[in-house]
């Protein structure tokens, strides 16, 4: 099993592009939420590990993943409202958001007790690293679970307008690079935190995965190697959802090869990088293809693979 700690909110996504007073769609959403359910989709076993209100929000947040198969019994429950995001999409698909998490029930997520031992993986990002005080309950569960040998997956997904003091965010990611196995980050992040990728795969991570936008996917292992593909051409309705599925598709692709150990990456040659990052491609696409948080299940990433 997979677990995925972080926030779970509601995109307000707009109906019309470049109308700032169209009506707003409700859309259930989260880096680490979108990631959980694409897991579940792409038929891996996933678990949810968050703090979720007791809201109509909430409940639609809870109800969602039950349907989509991902576990809920690391979910803490609360009675402050629902994180929101409201999206500004642009007219080439790509997204910016503003977001509304004073007093939301996410935040005050706190450490819970020893994961289930079936836990092969947790991945942790987004605002779940930034808002404290669950941030720092987060940060206790990702050393926690690295201490014990459990593979560490990282997904910053920097919302600069949440982080107050900048440099004091940077150092604080330094010091959780030695305890991940895999960090997967776009271009945009890296420029945000002032790293390249050979000084990212040399600070801990076993291998750290760029999302390059319609460039496509790069990875360097820690030995120095570096592997790319192109993204896959597709018509791009919006780009929500679209990292945190290259996310999901990454850590189903390395559990699909039991590649989810400590030292296990080092084993993985071009071939093998390849064919992992070609998967992740495809399914983002797939996502990119129709509007929301949308991420695919196995079948459409194998049909838009034969095409």
């Amino acid at each position: 099993m997979i677990v995925v700690a972080g926030e779970a909110l509601i995109d307000l996504v707009p109906r019309v592009r470049g109308d700032a007073l169209t009506p707003l769609r409700p859309v259930r959403g989260g880096g680490p939420y979108n990631t959980a359910v694409a897991l579940a989709r792409l038929g891996g076993a996933a678990a949810f590990c968050s703090r979720v209100s007791t809201d109509a929000f909430g409940a639609s947040l809870l109800e969602r993943l039950t349907e989509e198969g991902v576990g809920t019994g690391l979910v803490q429950r609360g009675p402050e409202p629902t994180t929101l995001a409201v999206a500004a999409v642009g007219a080439d698909g790509s997204a910016s958001y503003a977001f509304y998490t004073g007093g939301t029930a996410d935040r005050l997520f706190t450490l819970p007790p020893a994961l289930p031992e079936r836990t092969r993986a947790v991945s942790f990002g987004t605002c779940s690293l930034v808002l404290e005080p669950g941030a720092g309950a987060y940060e206790e569960l990702m050393r926690r679970e690295a201490g014990r040998g459990v593979f560490v997956a990282l997904d910053p997904n920097i919302r600069a307008e949440l982080i107050p003091d900048a440099d004091a965010y940077r150092a604080r990611f330094r010091t959780w690079l030695p305890h991940v196995s895999l960090l997967k980050l776009s271009e945009e992040d890296a420029g945000w935190l002032g790293l390249g990728l050979p000084e990212l795969a040399s600070a801990g991570p076993a291998a750290v995965v760029l999302t390059r936008g319609g460039a496509g996917l790069t990875v360097r292992t820690r030995d120095g190697a570096e592997y790319a593909v192109d993204a896959e051409k597709v018509e791009v309705a919006d780009t929500i959802g679209a990292g945190d599925t290259v996310n999901a598709a990454l850590l189903h692709a390395l559990a699909d090869r039991d590649l989810l150990r400590p030292g296990a990456l080092a084993g993985l040659d071009a071939d093998g990088w390849t064919r992992i990052l070609t998967f992740a491609s495809r399914a983002a696409a797939v996502t990119c293809s129709r509007a929301g948080a949308e991420p695919p299940y196995a079948w459409e990433v194998a049909e838009f693979a034969s095409r």
